[in-house]
């Protein structure tokens, strides 16, 4: 059986502005006996003087990027940087592959070093089914970025990707603003309303939502859990997600108190009552609701910082 999480329609290769076009990765993860679910996730290609990727997708993605590169009328080999919005395996999963086809180098957050330096490490702290199958392999940081940092991507240095440290997901999770076409990459920033919520910390990712909508100038939102965003829309998504939030805030501490002693069954509980179909219950998602556990003592999950 196959289930499909996202409602909106895809396609695979968009340009978005341009210097930005956007690539919508499908691939698979076993659920359970049976059971697979269809994803997707967008990575980015910034074409300058040299080529900038923003995440890779899943192993194997490579292919579906050189030829978008070599469409454009450009080659791989110009690949100079791939940029790492977090370590997981939906966005580093290719990284390995590209640098040893282009001798690229790699950015990330000094937090994400280590889960996307050793792979293994990654999948025995937070076990992701077919984990092995999703990345080829431990890729090494050539250098860290931190918030505020500016990358120029041509010698006029008016092609530029302003860093923005955006926790929540991820400690290391980041952004990326590019000021001069008002794209704003968010990695999995910004949940997606209805979808499946990850992230470690309830109160950072309430945070990171709001240091984003306060960005004036976003002509385009383009994030790895949904389809690219324009205009006003770009500010409702981010909205919603905030919404989206505070809605699991509420719902995971009115569950506060039945089976706390099982995060599990709770967990499912809580999932049933977001509407979220029991077949892509996963531990991540415990993970999430006991973020928000954490910090009941919160009515409002905007409160919380």
């Amino acid at each position: 059986m196959h289930i499909r999480l996202a409602d909106h329609i895809l396609l695979l290769h968009m340009r978005i502005t341009q210097s930005v076009h956007a690539l919508c990765i499908p691939f698979q993860i076993s659920a359970a006996q049976g059971i697979v679910l269809d994803r997707s996730v967008y990575c980015s290609i910034v074409f300058g003087e040299t080529i900038t990727l923003i995440d890779t997708g899943v192993a194997g993605s490579e292919s579906l990027i050189f030829d978008t590169i070599r469409s454009a009328g450009r080659h791989p080999s110009e690949i100079e940087w791939v940029i790492l919005t977090h370590s997981h395996p939906d966005h580093i999963g290719a990284a390995a592959s590209i640098q040893d086809a282009t001798g690229c180098s790699i950015a990330a957050h000094p937090a994400e070093r280590q889960w996307i330096e050793d792979v293994n490490l990654q999948n025995h702290e937070r076990p992701v089914p077919g984990f092995a199958s999703l990345v080829s392999g431990s890729v090494q940081v050539d250098r860290e970025l931190i918030d505020g940092n500016i990358i120029f991507l041509d010698k006029s240095r008016e092609l530029s990707l302003e860093i923005l440290h955006t926790p929540g997901h991820t400690p290391g999770s980041i952004s990326l603003f590019m000021d001069c076409e008002g794209v704003l990459f968010s990695g999995d920033a910004v949940p997606v309303a209805g979808e499946l919520p990850i992230y470690e910390d309830a109160p950072a990712s309430a945070r990171s939502i709001r240091r984003l909508q306060g960005i004036a100038g976003i002509e385009v939102l383009v994030s790895a859990w949904d389809a690219p965003r324009r205009g006003e829309e770009a500010y409702d998504r981010l909205e919603q997600a905030t919404g989206y939030l505070q809605r699991i805030h509420e719902t995971v501490c009115a569950h506060r108190g039945t089976d706390s002693r099982d995060l599990m069954a709770l967990s499912r509980k809580i999932a049933t009552s977001l509407g979220i179909p029991p077949v892509a219950f996963n531990p991540l998602l415990a993970r999430t609701f006991a973020a928000h556990l954490r910090v009941c003592r919160y009515q409002n999950i905007l409160e919380s910082f």
